[in-house]
């Protein structure tokens, strides 16, 4: 059962679809992480099966597996969390900002995107500043760079701040991001 006064809320909050630049740029770029996060997390299950199996199947656990899931985590949840904001699957307080005046809650919902998109400047700051800092250390049993680790939160920390800019460029514009799995 919906709340009727939610329900008369939403219908007068949403505007025209953004069409901007930067939702074209934006939407196949979440789509494309979506599916990457999602093929990463079939790999990641794959992987830990394979660890298993060989542990009590085979009676010969291969070494690489744990090292290889626990960078794909990485991979999985930080692109997903990124293309979270942009389709606004992140956990919300919006019950606090229906009962808002609509003109101090579209401030408000700027200064959400600011306080985002400054996040995820700071998250690509730091992990371009970590991922220099170990970038001729390798990873255990894998033999890669460990960098690696590194660069999924500096692309989530850059498209989050991408995202983060289309939704406020779609608020001053009286636009709605539609989400990219639409």
């Amino acid at each position: 059962m919906t709340d009727p006064h939610v329900a008369s809320h939403e219908q007068e909050v949403e505007g025209h679809p953004s069409s901007g630049l930067l939702s074209r740029i934006n939407a196949p770029v979440a789509r494309l992480g979506m599916y990457l996060s999602v093929t990463g997390l079939l790999v990641i299950v794959t992987i830990v099966f394979y660890q298993v199996f060989g542990r009590y199947v085979l009676n010969s656990s291969p070494t690489w597996t744990e090292n290889l899931a626990l960078v794909l985590i990485l991979y999985v949840t930080l692109i997903g969390a990124a293309v979270g904001v942009r389709d606004a699957g992140h956990i919300g307080m919006d019950s606090l900002l229906v009962m808002l005046p609509d003109h101090l809650r579209e401030k408000i919902e700027i200064v959400i995107h600011v306080l985002v998109a400054v996040f995820g400047l700071a998250m690509a700051y730091n992990g371009w500043i970590l991922g220099a800092s170990v970038g001729t250390v390798k990873i255990p049993n894998l033999g890669l760079p460990e960098v690696i680790r590194y660069v999924p939160l500096i692309a989530s920390g850059i498209l989050i701040v991408s995202f983060s800019i289309e939704h406020i460029i779609a608020l001053l514009r009286g636009e709605e991001v539609v989400p990219s799995w639409n």
